[in-house]
């Protein structure tokens, strides 16, 4: 598979997930873009925004093997990766999978469940293997975690901790829909109470695993130049001196910006990344990696408009 295949390959996944969701195409582009660059995504947003049906219709259109997790406050981490449990029969131990040997996975409320079960995804998210009693399991190599959490209700949750959000690739925010958008939601949807499935809206699957590996590969081979490395990594350390950050970027996140800015390039058609590939992606790709210092919280800023700062401050490459 050649570059110049990516953007049509994408155009049929938006074209399918569009059969059931409304809206939400700067999501669907971050999802598709996260897919092809081997990233997952956190999603937040009010309650009734469509952030796990919307898990479901990308699943089912991309045709990867599909796991849930509805976490909560009682959650331990061997209800998400599994564990050896003793067979009387043969007196032996016998591995009982848990829903993350999958391929597209759903974290739902993330922020729901304790510190220890969300650190059992840590493994799993950067190395794509699984430690149970000292052996380790591979997962598939399209492995990729689709997490939701909700902004609103903070009673029983518990943040996320730094170094898990900076396994994330990109985090979007979710709004609500526009006025002529939610009209459409209601006529399409206003005849049942609780969400259809993704096949029953006529959503059919568009990838094949070796179709999804011949993408990813090609992705790979689109041109970073030198001056546009430097203007990944010149974002990333002007994140590190901005008096408006306690905490920059890492590392990570300038690898995984230029690997997200590949991807979009590919979904554009072209072979090489420009510097508003990095500039769209950026916000997405930084929001959740940074800390903002105590100045710039009394002084009401968000991370959002910091990162949009260093965005407009730091010269592109012409």
């Amino acid at each position: 598979m050649n570059v110049d295949d990516v953007k049509p390959l994408a155009d049929k996944l938006r074209h399918e997930i569009a059969k059931a969701i409304i809206g939400q195409d700067d999501t669907i582009d971050l999802l598709l873009n996260a897919l092809f660059a081997g990233g997952h995504i956190l999603l937040e947003g009010p309650p009734g925004s469509a952030k796990t049906f919307l898990a479901q219709c990308f699943a089912r259109a991309v045709d990867l093997d599909f796991g849930r997790v509805q976490f909560t406050p009682d959650l331990m981490p061997g209800d998400v990766i599994g564990s050896n449990l003793f067979d009387f029969a043969t007196s032996t131990f016998k591995l009982t999978k848990g829903p993350i040997f999958c391929e597209l996975l759903l974290a739902d409320e993330i922020n729901r469940t304790p510190p220890k079960t969300q650190a059992a995804l840590l493994e799993a998210m950067q190395e794509r293997a699984v430690t149970i009693d000292g052996h380790s399991h591979q997962l598939s190599p399209h492995f990729m975690v689709v997490a939701t959490q909700n902004p609103i209700e903070q009673q029983g949750t518990y943040p996320l901790p730094e170094a898990q959000l900076d396994r994330f690739l990109f985090k979007q925010i979710l709004g609500y829909p526009s006025a002529e958008e939610e009209l459409r939601i209601v006529a399409a949807h206003g005849s049942r109470t609780g969400s259809p499935k993704a096949s029953e809206m006529g959503i059919e699957p568009v990838l094949s695993p070796g179709t999804l590996s011949a993408a990813v590969e090609a992705v790979s081979m689109v041109r970073l130049t030198d001056d546009i490395v430097k203007y990944i990594v010149g974002l990333i350390r002007a994140t590190r001196e901005d008096p408006s950050f306690e905490t920059g970027a890492s590392p990570r996140a300038a690898a995984m910006l230029a690997s997200a800015a590949r991807a979009r390039a590919a979904l554009d058609g072209r072979d090489y990344v420009i510097p508003d590939d990095v500039k769209q992606l950026a916000q997405p790709a930084l929001r959740h990696r940074v800390i903002l210092s105590p100045s710039a919280e009394i002084e009401g800023r968000t991370a959002d408009e910091a990162v949009a700062d260093v965005i407009q401050h730091v010269d592109a490459p012409r």
